[in-house]
């Protein structure tokens, strides 16, 4: 019974775990996009660098908004084969350019 017990354990930790990591992810794609939205690329990449871990970026354009798209694995061990991603996106100003 208890290797049940702490399987199941084990997964509702891991699934908080990318939960969490996802929500992480969202919030800094949100106000990297916004940055570079309105042409502030310098606090953009600062916030980039503050992040842990290795992350991706990806940029779009759709139409008037600016996109970014991050990507990471949320742990070591099992779940490294895993990827966490977020893309949030912002309305470009018109006197910047991203």
């Amino acid at each position: 019974m208890l290797p049940a017990v702490l399987a199941v354990l084990a997964l509702v930790l891991s699934s908080l775990m990318l939960s969490t990591q996802r929500l992480s992810l969202g919030a800094a794609a949100a106000e990297i996009a916004r940055h570079e939205a309105r042409g502030d690329s310098a606090s953009a990449a600062a916030h980039l660098a503050r992040m842990s871990g290795t992350v991706r970026v990806e940029r779009t354009a759709q139409g008037a908004l600016h996109c970014v798209t991050l990507r990471t694995a949320p742990a070591r061990g099992m779940l490294a084969a895993l990827e966490v991603s977020a893309t949030r996106c912002a309305a470009v100003s018109e006197t910047a350019s991203p």
